[in-house]
């Protein structure tokens, strides 16, 4: 047995839960999230719950039971209050800027990076070096700052490039002369 899977999911006032077949649709004051899995897993809304089963008794079904259940849970949170994530750049030259929808970052190329933010999520840029992504779906939140840290994640040496605000960067000492 599941113990995530198990707990139910409490729906609060301002959202909505929508079931249709394997697609679940939540919608809040924030946004609105959809989401299908497969028949692995049976979801179902009652007395203001959402309840997630196992499909069968396969092994395969009830490792998605869990999975299934804490995604769902992640979409409720997520339209109520979104997830955030910070970033900053350090180095010499280091800065972001907005365009619009497409951020553009001077990391020490020959050439500014353009990267063009998704739908679903916002990015503000604070002082040049400090960058902040929101948006209602969790993954998509993380996959942009992921993608974002891609470009030029920090060096362990003198310390420079994009960081995740919290993240610990092992440093290295430099090369000794004799």
């Amino acid at each position: 047995m599941s113990r995530i899977g198990k707990l139910p999911v409490a729906i609060p006032e301002k959202v909505k839960v929508a079931v249709n077949g394997a697609e679940v649709t939540v919608e809040g004051p924030k946004g609105k999230l959809s989401k299908s899995f497969d028949q692995s897993v049976t979801v179902s809304v009652e007395d203001g719950n959402v309840i997630v089963a196992p499909g069968s008794n396969s092994r395969h079904s009830r490792a998605m039971w869990g999975t299934a259940r804490s995604i769902i849970e992640g979409m409720v949170e997520g339209v109520q209050k979104p997830y955030e994530r910070n970033l900053e750049i350090e180095g010499v030259g280091f800065k972001a800027q907005l365009k619009g929808k497409v951020l553009d970052l001077a990391l020490g190329y020959s050439h500014p990076i353009e990267y063009n933010i998704p739908e679903g999520i916002t990015v503000t840029v604070d002082g040049g070096t400090k960058v902040k992504v929101e948006g209602s779906d969790k993954h998509l939140v993380g996959q942009v700052t992921a993608d974002i840290k891609s470009f030029y994640p920090v060096e362990p040496y003198k310390g420079k490039g994009v960081r995740i605000v919290g993240e610990y960067v092992r440093r290295k000492e430099g090369k000794k002369t004799a």
